[in-house]
């Protein structure tokens, strides 16, 4: 039996912006995990990448033997300023590193990332009531579902519905 090479969570760089094209453009092609329906290109992911940062929110990326497993990764929530304190979060899994503990592991780190930056809240969105996977991750890393709103998105031929959920950082009032 053969031993996968350990995983890697480290700060994505710029280098890593054209693996996260290929992952997403997967999960966009194929899956309802992410409402765009066409991939954005290596410039618009590297804008996405670069904003991200510009506003210091962390974008993590899975690494197992020299190649990109995965990434993660907190933006805003909503724009107005009252939201500063709540992010949003994302994980796309290379499609061979599917069902390995990749995400478990991005989520958890990102979370951590989140807590010491002082954020109070992370939400996440997911596309897709059936996307059972995405669902069940953010279960184990203690989000609890907090509604859902239906048939918002049409892809691939169908309505898609759209799952809320949500994770104390800290509580309002506390340090």
């Amino acid at each position: 039996m053969t031993t996968a090479p350990p995983l890697l969570l480290r700060a994505a760089t710029p280098d890593d912006v054209q693996a996260m094209t290929d992952i997403y453009a997967r999960h966009v092609l194929h899956g309802t995990g992410s409402f765009e329906e066409v991939p954005p290109d290596h410039r618009e992911m590297l804008q996405r990448f670069s904003q991200r940062e510009a506003a210091s929110y962390p974008t993590l990326i899975a690494e197992r033997g020299g190649q990109v497993a995965g990434f993660a990764y907190a933006g805003n929530y909503k724009p107005r300023s009252a939201y500063r304190f709540t992010v949003e979060d994302s994980v796309y899994i290379a499609p061979e590193c599917i069902g390995q503990g990749v995400g478990r592991q991005l989520l958890e780190e990102l979370i951590s990332i989140c807590i010491r930056a002082g954020y109070r809240q992370m939400i996440s969105v997911i596309g897709d009531s059936a996307n059972h996977a995405s669902i069940s991750l953010h279960e184990r890393c203690g989000f609890v579902y907090i509604g859902t709103a239906r048939g918002l998105g049409f892809k691939h031929g169908k309505w898609l519905d759209i799952v809320y959920m949500q994770r104390e950082l800290h509580r309002p009032g506390s340090v």
